[in-house]
């Protein structure tokens, strides 16, 4: 049969890609098969042309609903007949299902895609016994392992089922799967002896990221700015973040949409199709989005958070450049990611947390790691990378690199010590000396090899371990997962060591304090204007009579003389200035300012001044409604389960944003007139700042209590400055 003929006769391409044609022979030889291959490779073509070719129906076995409408959506849209293509799952209504199995009985439907949930239904099994089957095809097939980014328990189920209605072919294919998932599907589905097909893990095109979490809303409105009108993608591990992050990006003019499960399958469509018909260019979501999504032109997809699994990640990722074009993919990394998804873990049943914090050991691995990262991500597939890839941040900025024959060796002898019985951390801590409660258990600490390696961190060794498995010395076994064995390789080297370079990894945490402390510095970036913006300051401080810090505080002139606002929407984007402060005292400001960046020709950083959203929670709203309708403070504190400590903070932070409010009728109650007015006139005549701890120590800590002090201060700023 002249394959490339029914190609051109059904989809209308003169060639295959890749495996292909291999794959598609073996399916119409009636062979069990194996197809792994990335996103944007062609999978579903592998079982859609010999599904059209064979005599009977192809069950596609599928896990989303959404994805099962697409599929036989652009299967219909290849045929003048409807029929061709049918989906059997819980969103048709009976009418609905009559119809489809009329046509299945008929002998016109060539693919009907099946949720395993349906599949398991009685009157279902029934139905599939009385038609000719001409295969199985388990798309997302990664669903079955517990080890896959996706695990589906009904997955488990499909062996069985297809027992019971008739046996056929089985076509297993994915996207994604280490070595250790591939094992547990073929097991699994029973085809342990099928044909395997992969193709290569590497996409050129991909260009790999990984930045320290610090500022990172600010980083992302920079970089999507910078690639203002392509098409991108935002992930988020919560609703929540989704929901805020795509409000901030669209109050800072990015056209941004949301896309969580929590929101309505009306709603998700929606979004869904703006974004593939490029009325939106970003959209915020969940890992809910996604599978299926064959948009080519996906230029970023951007991780806020760490993924739980490199599997997930790099199917995500996957979704970038499906054109061969240009594909950009960031992930910001900071470890208290990975400590709070620790924490999510807990309460899960004690095997489900032990692979879950070794596929999240697996995702620190990769983002600390100084390596080439697609030689990084394609090692943990099983697939061997020669050259590095000279397009990610590694291969673009390359760290420092040492002679690692006697750390690989150490290892090796270490390893073969204990009998290659144990997993990454527990040979870390076991070298770098570090007698943890399993080391003491198996009596470990006792052995020679204990500390060998003590003069580095557990942290180092772990680079060691990771060099050394992608180097193919060691492997991570795929039965008892995640422990370390020697590979042939691995004991020629140990016979003839030769000179191995290894690379530093990355230190995080270290960069993010560095750029924290960077940031959170008092410094001004221009301390010409800084100067000028005081004086003025201080002129309109004069003309009212008033303070100084009752105008704007430093912070606040900081932030102007780091970003340069022009406009009065800019000015409210700074540090203390609110909408009101901003009508009042602004106009001065941002007239001096717009000067100075006219005449110094100055490129203002316009993209980094990051708008946020109006905090929408309730507190403020009932506390500025409390204090008009006269509630005593302390009340309001209870009624909202607060200390008074915070609710004093809280009606600060009103005030500095230059909202006026008045207290007096709970300072009359609690402070005496005296007290108030000495208080009063310190602010007035002899505070150089708002310092509380400056005032407690000019007016005496014994006589003048710092909660009374607060109060005072707050009906000050009110009177004088608001």
């Amino acid at each position: 049969m002249d394959l490339t003929a029914q190609l051109k006769k059904y989809f209308g391409f003169n060639t295959f890609k890749g495996n292909q044609e291999t794959i598609i022979k073996n399916i119409l030889a009636d062979k069990d098969t194996f197809v792994l291959m990335p996103t944007g490779g062609g999978k579903s073509l592998c079982y859609q042309l010999p599904a059209l070719i064979k005599e009977g129906t192809a069950i596609i076995i599928s896990p989303l609903i959404a994805l099962m409408k697409n599929q036989v959506d652009a299967m219909r849209s290849f045929s003048n007949d409807d029929s061709v293509a049918h989906f059997l799952n819980s969103s048709l209504t009976r009418g609905e299902i009559h119809k489809v199995k009329e046509d299945v009985i008929a002998g016109k439907t060539k693919l009907l895609y099946v949720a395993p949930e349906s599949l398991t239904k009685e009157e279902n099994i029934s139905f599939l016994q009385q038609i000719k089957i001409s295969f199985y095809a388990v798309d997302e097939a990664h669903c079955i392992s517990e080890w896959g980014h996706d695990f589906r328990p009904e997955y488990r189920r499909i062996r069985p089922i297809v027992e019971e209605i008739g046996k056929a072919p089985i076509i297993g294919l994915t996207a994604t799967a280490t070595p250790k998932v591939q094992h547990d599907i073929m097991k699994n589905l029973g085809m342990s002896e099928g044909d395997v097909f992969k193709d290569s893990f590497f996409r050129p095109n991909l260009y790999y990221e990984v930045r320290p979490k610090v500022n990172e809303t600010k980083q992302i409105i920079q970089f999507i700015k910078n690639n203002s009108g392509k098409s991108g993608i935002v992930y988020c591990l919560s609703r929540k973040k989704v929901e805020e992050l795509a409000e901030t990006l669209q109050v800072n003019g990015i056209n941004a949409l949301a896309y969580h499960a929590g929101m309505d399958s009306a709603t998700r469509s929606k979004h869904q199709d703006m974004f593939l018909m490029e009325q939106v260019d970003v959209i915020v979501a969940t890992i809910a989005f996604g599978m299926g999504i064959d948009k080519p032109d996906v230029r970023f997809v951007i991780h806020y958070d760490i993924p739980k699994s490199l599997e997930g990640y790099y199917q995500e990722t996957g979704r970038a450049g499906r054109d061969g074009g240009e594909g950009q993919c960031i992930v910001f990394y900071t470890y208290k990611d990975i400590q709070k998804l620790e924490k999510f873990m807990q309460g899960k049943p004690v095997a489900e947390q032990e692979i879950g914090k070794h596929l999240l050991l697996e995702t620190v691995s990769y983002a600390e790691s100084a390596v080439c990262r697609p030689k990084m991500l394609l090692s943990y597939f099983g697939e061997d990378m020669t050259e590095p890839c000279n397009n990610c941040d590694n291969c673009n900025n390359p760290k420092e690199q040492f002679e690692g024959k006697k750390y690989v060796t150490t290892l090796i002898k270490v390893i073969l010590a204990v009998t290659e019985n144990y997993k990454a951390d527990y040979i870390a801590n076991l070298i770098s000396g570090h007698a943890d409660y399993s080391i003491k258990s198996f009596k470990h600490h006792k052995i020679p090899e204990f500390g060998i390696g003590k003069e580095n961190d557990a942290k180092f060794w772990h680079g060691v371990i990771r060099q050394s498995l992608v180097a193919k010395l060691i492997k991570k076994d795929i039965e008892n997962y995640g422990l370390l064995k020697i590979t042939e390789k691995g004991h020629e080297y140990l016979k003839s060591p030769e000179s191995i370079m290894l690379v530093k990894d990355h230190d995080y945490e270290k960069a993010e304090q560095e750029e924290q402390g960077a940031q959170s510095g008092t410094a001004s970036a221009d301390p010409t204007l800084f100067k000028m913006l005081k004086d003025l300051r201080k002129k309109i401080a004069t003309e009212l009579n008033v303070p100084p810090f009752v105008i704007f505080q430093d912070p606040s002139l900081n932030d102007m003389s780091t970003h340069y606002p022009i406009t009065l929407e800019e000015l409210q984007n700074m540090s203390g200035v609110g909408a009101g402060k901003a009508q009042r005292y602004g106009a001065d400001f941002i007239k001096l300012i717009k000067n100075y960046v006219d005449e110094n020709e100055i490129d203002r950083p316009v993209d980094m001044v990051v708008k946020s959203v109006v905090n929408k929670s309730g507190l403020k709203v009932y506390i500025i409604q409390s204090i008009d309708r006269k509630m005593p403070l302390d009340a309001i504190a209870e009624a909202k389960g607060l200390e008074m400590n915070d609710l004093l903070k809280e009606i600060e932070a009103i005030v500095y944003s230059g909202t006026k409010i008045n207290i007096d009728y709970y300072i009359d109650e609690v402070v005496d007139e005296e007290r108030q007015e000495d208080i009063y006139e310190y602010f007035m005549e002899e505070a150089e700042t708002e310092s509380i701890e400056a005032a407690l120590a000019e007016l005496g800590e014994d006589e003048y209590p710092e909660e009374d002090i607060r109060l005072v201060r707050i009906k000050f700023l009110c009177n004088e400055g608001n």
